[in-house]
């Protein structure tokens, strides 16, 4: 598998730190699964930082800003020649479905229970966590497409299966998109097959096309 989309430094830092909330993890957790290059950046931070803490007084941990550990670490990092091995699960015996997805996905995606959303997308959600974002699967149909839209909010992407393109790019299975209020996309998917997407968003996203943003006060229901 090419995978060419990865979260940022900051993202698999705030993930190793803890920091993310549940649903956000839980994306960046479902990349890992199949990113080998994550996967060895995300233990060599963990190594890095933890020998960087051990080594800091509490004082200084408490005022060091996210610059000042990136600084440290890359300080770090530019001294480690050794190779780190990482215990991320790899066997995948329910075909493209993660393992941390596994408990909201009993059998397969065939057996979830899809909603109609348009005539080319479905969707499921997997869950809410407290703060009110959702975590979901997208199934676009071959050659379908998403309208038009922008976000109110982070919105996290795992392709899981299929590929889908839009103004930026083309993008795969395993790749990882980060958008936020300043991306507007119009996302089509591959002729060959389903696409299907883990997508966790903090906030609804914003049509704006001149018919279909009539239909953003109802994208709204359903975030906290």
């Amino acid at each position: 598998m090419s995978i060419n989309q990865h979260p940022s430094s900051e993202w698999l830092s705030a993930y190793s730190a803890g920091s993310l909330s549940l649903s956000q993890s839980l994306c960046v957790a479902a990349h890992m699964e199949s990113c080998s290059v994550c996967q060895q950046t995300f233990a060599r931070l963990n190594q890095l930082g933890g020998e960087l803490m051990t080594e800091l007084s509490p004082a200084i941990g408490s005022t060091l800003n996210f610059e000042q550990l990136m600084d440290s670490i890359n300080q770090q990092e530019s001294m480690a020649v050794q190779t780190i091995d990482t215990d991320m699960p790899r066997a995948k015996p329910r075909g493209s479905i993660p393992l941390c997805l596994r408990k909201f996905i009993p059998v397969d995606y065939d057996h979830l229970q899809w909603s109609r959303i348009s005539p080319s997308i479905q969707s499921t959600q997997l869950c809410q966590d407290h703060g009110g974002s959702k975590v979901e699967l997208l199934r676009i149909k071959p050659g379908g497409s998403a309208p038009t839209h922008t976000h109110l909010g982070d919105e996290l992407t795992v392709i899981l299966e299929g590929s889908f393109s839009d103004e930026t790019g083309i993008y795969r299975a395993g790749d990882f998109l980060a958008c936020d209020g300043n991306n507007t996309h119009t996302p089509v998917a591959s002729k060959d097959r389903d696409c299907i997407c883990l997508v966790v968003s903090e906030a609804p996203l914003q049509f704006t096309g001149w018919f279909t943003r009539l239909f953003n006060p109802l994208l709204r229901r359903g975030y906290a």
